[in-house]
């Protein structure tokens, strides 16, 4: 077995035990056999292409060519040309799979079920990986610095998982690297023997320089301290990794594994991006509705509830999903006396609005909607399973409006202490002003609805907070303290600061995400724009169950029941819909307006990203990832021409030069055309050989070319040009050895067969020049830096001159 090839073999295994740290995140683990199948399908390609042997270029391209064509088989064949070869609708495909595979990382909790979207993502992952260790190990020789792409393996994998197995694929990957250090160790020792370690500085002089057998060999210790250095870093880059929440960037949360139906399921937090879309110009309409609700006003659209409360943000927990029951479950806590009405909703969603969970009014009874849902019974929410979304969806939905009197939310009892637990439970880095705060501004509250009312209305009207869309947002604790500091920000901190609050009081609560109920159209239908999304505090009373309040102000609107003099109505049956049917929404939802500049600085203008992702226009991110498959196609294709594009340009400049009479120009252009010669020779299978003259170099080129007496004149005749201008006295210009040369390429030429034209033309073995040029450089540059440290650096200056005699 040759060097390459036994390196090519420890960069496959160190790639796959690398690999293995992916494996916790994804079940079943049968997609790392399908990747092992094709990275030693990649592998082999490699090792052919080296064997033929085909430029270092032209290897690489070839084994990015067969991993594009075993990636389109595995996962688009039925969309690929002749079912191979990756085509437009293949390509487009791959982007659909890759896009599904990221909005499945953010639902998807770990260990998160291997769809076609994650397995294209893990199998592309370690395919790439792999090349990059075998291009930098294999085809140019440089073991070392492979490391970095199988640490970047490795670190994602262990920053995405929750550490159960991370000592055990740590040491797995470190393996693999060690035996690539190794095996190229080994390599370079059988091809030149004994490692000349230069010259000793201590006593023994350039004896001292050849390592005797008692001594490490200089690449063997060489790789130890940079495997040393790598694996340092493997072990400092996770730990610095920040704690990724939500989905499958967050570990498992609350209930792992997969119940009846499929998993659990956690969402990225949707006020990341809120701040960012406060502002937005544009108004543009994401949902429209018609309901027969008596109060347009409290009809809010809720997406999710953000229920844990980490410290560093409010999130939304994990948990189990059912399938979508004909009828939703009583709402917890809903006691029988509380005045509740049910209404009917006919909703319609843009198709510019793609959001995993689905906007109901809460708490709903009934869900009519097409497409692949998942109930969670928590949040009382809807999401979307396998790539589902809201895009251009229309539903119907039954719901409950409660309507409690402040004498029932005064007089609630105590919740379940599960659930108290649960809902009141505050991080230990919560600032002691929180706490103390609540406690002075509920100061005098009878009961925990009183002292909810005294902080909704403390944010709202007399606390003297701002609303301001520029504040930086936020909703850990330091983002609450600075909040209650400054007394300016939006909705994201009024309801996760009064939500906090609560807590601390012992109030259940959590922060709800959606929108407020929109704008009233011309023909009866609601708009729902951007600037709708919103988010508020839930709290929780037994008899009434999670209650909205709204804290922010000049947002939303007040609930009836925390007004002074609420109006007590009568109880109603809670099974008894009023009266009148729901017309389905318009077609073509009417366009809101933008908000005026105004109102705009004052921070009145909505939300959009709260509420989900809204493309900015109709293409989505499928196209997008459709164009840069395209491109790398088209890469792909360029890629393989490159050799011959900079022969052709070299080849020009070089015979094409006539600038300058001095000695000095005669001399540059006469070596010019000799270089070109002598690569048109190699092209063409004519290696150079430096040790011989020029005439004789001419002879052996006449000799092995198989030229006519024509061209091998004009050889001679470059030849003794050369000659002239490195030997004698006075150089001169010579003209005509750029025609000269164009003879000898065009007798080359002709006695060369099909397959030699072709190979001289589009893979020229000259061009390895370029390669070598970046190897001097890359030397040179390591000696500029050697020098440096040598003299006078901080490393020189540690060291301790030695006290022994020569």
């Amino acid at each position: 077995m040759s060097g390459r090839t036994r390196l090519a073999l420890c960069a496959f295994a160190a790639t796959m035990m690398a690999a293995g740290a992916l494996q916790p995140l994804v079940e079943p683990s049968k997609w790392i056999l399908q990747a092992a199948f094709l990275l030693a399908l990649q592998s082999g390609v490699g090792v052919l292409a080296r064997r033929v042997p085909l430029a270092r270029i032209l290897t690489v391209a070839l084994q990015v060519l067969v991993t594009l064509v075993s990636l389109t088989v595995a996962f688009a064949r039925d969309h690929a040309l002749f079912g191979v070869l990756p085509g437009p609708e293949a390509v487009r495909r791959l982007a659909e799979l890759l896009t599904a595979g990221g909005d499945d990382v953010g639902r998807y909790a770990i260990p998160a079920p291997a769809t076609d979207g994650i397995r294209l993502m893990l199998i592309g992952g370690v395919l790439l990986i792999g090349l990059a260790v075998d291009v930098l190990a294999v085809t140019f020789r440089s073991a070392a610095p492979a490391g970095l792409p199988l640490l970047a393996l490795y670190s994602v994998a262990a920053g995405l998982s929750d550490g159960g197995a991370g000592w055990f694929w740590f040491l797995l990957a470190a393996c693999g690297y060690l035996l690539l250090l190794l095996a190229e160790g080994r390599d370079r020792l059988s091809r030149w023997g004994r490692v000349f370690g230069g010259v000793s500085r201590t006593s023994g002089g350039l004896a001292a320089g050849l390592e005797g057998p008692g001594r490490a060999m200089a690449p063997v210790r060489t790789g130890r301290r940079i495997g040393a250095v790598a694996l340092g870093v493997a072990l400092a880059v996770p730990a610095a990794l920040p704690a990724l929440d939500g989905g499958l960037l967050g570990g498992t949360g609350g209930t792992s594994g997969r119940g009846s139906g499929g998993g659990t399921i956690s969402a990225v937090n949707p006020l990341v991006s809120l701040q960012n879309n406060l502002n937005q110009p544009e108004n543009r309409e994401v949902i429209s509705y018609r309901s027969n609700a008596a109060d347009p006003q409290d009809f809010y659209l809720r997406i999710l509830a953000l229920d844990q409360f980490s410290g560093g943000e409010w999130r939304p927990s994990t948990r189990r999903l059912k399938d979508v029951p004909d009828r939703l479950p009583q709402p917890a806590g809903l006691a029988q006396d509380v005045t509740v009405t049910e209404v009917r909703t006919n909703l319609a969603a843009s198709r510019s609005y793609a959001q995993t969970y689905l906007p109901l009014p809460y708490p709903a009874s009934e869900v009519d909607v097409r497409g692949r849902w998942r109930f969670e019974p928590e949040g009382r929410t809807l999401v979307g399973d396998d790539g589902q979304t809201t895009r251009g969806a229309r539903y119907e939905v039954s719901s409950l409006v409660v309507e409690p009197t402040a004498a029932q939310l005064a007089g609630a009892l105590a919740p379940p202490s599960d659930l108290l637990g649960e809902y009141t439970r505050v991080p230990r880095s919560l600032p002691d002003v929180v706490a103390r705060t609540a406690k002075r501004v509920t100061e005098g509250a009878s009961s925990d609805y009183e002292a909810a009312v005294k902080l909704q209305d403390w944010f709202a009207s007399e606390g003297g907070f701002r609303y301001d869309t520029t504040v930086t947002s936020g909703t850990g604790t330091a983002a609450i303290e600075r909040f209650l500091k400054d007394k300016e920000g939006f909705c994201v901190h009024f309801s996760s600061t009064m939500a906090a609050m609560a807590r601390s009081l012992g109030i259940p609560a959590r922060v709800a995400v959606g929108f407020t109920p929109g704008t009233v159209q011309a023909d009866g239908s609601v708009s729902v724009g951007l600037r709708d999304a919103h988010a508020w505090p839930e709290l929780y009373f037994q008899g009434v169950g999670w209650t909205r309040f709204e804290p922010t102000p000049s947002r939303g609107s007040t609930p009836s029941y925390t007004r002074p003099d609420a109006p007590t109505q009568d109880p109603s049956d809670p099974t008894a819909p009023t009266e009148g049917a729901s017309v389905a929404p318009s077609a073509a939802p009417t366009a809101s307006q933008s908000c005026p500049v105004q109102l705009r600085r004052e921070g009145e203008c909505g939300a959009s990203a709260a509420a989900g992702a809204v493309d900015s226009g109709g293409s989505g991110a499928g196209g997008g990832a459709a164009v840069l498959w395209g491109l790398g196609i088209l890469l792909l294709l360029t890629v393989p021409f490159l050799p011959m594009v900079w022969r052709l340009r070299l080849r020009a400049r070089r015979l094409g030069r006539s600038e300058g009479r001095t000695p000095a120009d005669a001399t540059a252009r006469v070596m010019a055309v000799w270089r070109e010669m002598t690569d048109t020779a190699w092209d063409h299978g004519i290696a150079p050989d430096d040790s011989q003259t020029p005439r004789k170099t001419a002879a052996r080129l006449v000799r092995l070319g198989g030229i006519d007496a024509t061209a091998a004149a004009a050889a001679h005749r470059v030849a003794g040009a050369v000659e002239q201008v490195l030997y004698a006295p006075a150089p001169r210009p010579v003209d005509g050895s750029a025609e000269d040369v164009r003879a000898v390429r065009a007798a080359l030429w002709a006695a060369a067969g099909r397959w030699g034209r072709l190979r001289a033309t589009l893979a020229p073995r000259s061009a390895v020049r370029v390669m070598w040029a970046l190897s001097e450089r890359r030397a040179d540059l390591g000696r500029r830096w050697s020098d440096r440290v040598g003299r006078g650096s901080w490393a020189a200056r540690l060291r301790r001159p030695s006290r022994q005699q020569g």
